[in-house]
């Protein structure tokens, strides 16, 4: 009687399908959404971010003297800093701990013994972070927008200048460019993530003065800065200060951070130990 050796049996029945790229993006919308704290997150944030504007459009309808308005001074009055300044801690934070998080856990040991391609992982993430904050950022900018103007209308302050949709969408797309900023920072505690991201988007840009070229030309490179040029969000500029970044310049910076910080991410992610 011959005895038939056995066939080897090829790595992927082994070990299963290798996991595609959708299949990785299905796993960290599931990641993200199975967590309680994302929901009223981000609910909280579109209150911080739509109540101030409604606060501000009221205030300026309150004391409205009949003098033409400023056309910086209308379009500033729809995104506030104090709710776009929560909106960027909050982006940034939950951009962070969605890799922190998986550290502290210990799912990122998990995750790289199921999908050995760690970069793809990060692309994911940030996928998911880009589709959420996208859409969150535009729909709480398009209501404080759209509020603030109901408000005004009747004061005959209206939001039909030239930059007015150039300010919308600068505003909506800053909650994602915070948020994919936040994603590529991959540093492994959450208290030196959301305090990096304070220092770094808020605090950091005002110790840049306008009156030094070299200092300018750093503060115009922040995304704080950024926004607000592109959202008229700013005062005078000081004595011998120089000019304010062009919108072209503002748009560059928006996209240069996440690309700069996603790029470095992928590097560090396939040197790293999990």
């Amino acid at each position: 009687m011959t005895v038939r050796a056995a066939r080897p049996v090829p790595a992927f029945q082994r070990t299963g399908p290798r996991a595609r790229f959708r299949d990785l993006i299905a796993a960290e919308w599931i990641k993200l959404w199975s967590l309680r704290s994302t929901g009223w997150t981000l609910g909280v944030t579109a209150l911080v971010v739509i109540g101030s504007a409604v606060l501000e459009a009221k205030s300026a309808y309150d004391h409205y003297t009949g003098a033409p308005a400023d056309r910086g001074l209308v379009i500033r009055l729809a995104f506030p800093s104090f709710g776009y300044l929560t909106l960027m801690l909050v982006a940034i934070s939950v951009g962070g701990l969605a890799v922190v998080g998986e550290y502290g856990s210990g799912l990122a040991r998990t995750t790289a013994v199921a999908v050995p391609a760690r970069g793809s992982v990060v692309l994911a993430k940030a996928v998911v972070m880009a589709v959420v904050w996208t859409v969150a950022g535009t729909i709480m900018s398009t209501v404080a927008f759209l509020t603030s103007q109901s408000i005004l209308d009747e004061r005959g302050i209206s939001f039909g200048y030239p930059g007015a949709f150039s300010a919308l969408l600068g505003a909506s797309l800053l909650a994602p460019v915070c948020a994919l900023t936040g994603l590529g920072v991959l540093v492994r505690h959450a208290a030196a993530t959301i305090g990096g991201g304070v220092v770094g988007l808020v605090l950091l840009p005002s110790l840049f003065s306008p009156t030094q070229p070299w200092s300018a030309a750093l503060n115009h490179a922040m995304i704080l800065a950024a926004w607000q040029r592109l959202t008229e969000n700013y005062g005078p500029p000081q004595a011998g200060g120089y000019p304010y970044a062009s919108l072209i310049e503002s748009w560059i910076v928006y996209a240069v951070w996440p690309l700069v910080t996603i790029t470095l991410a992928l590097i560090v992610v396939r040197r790293r130990d999990v």
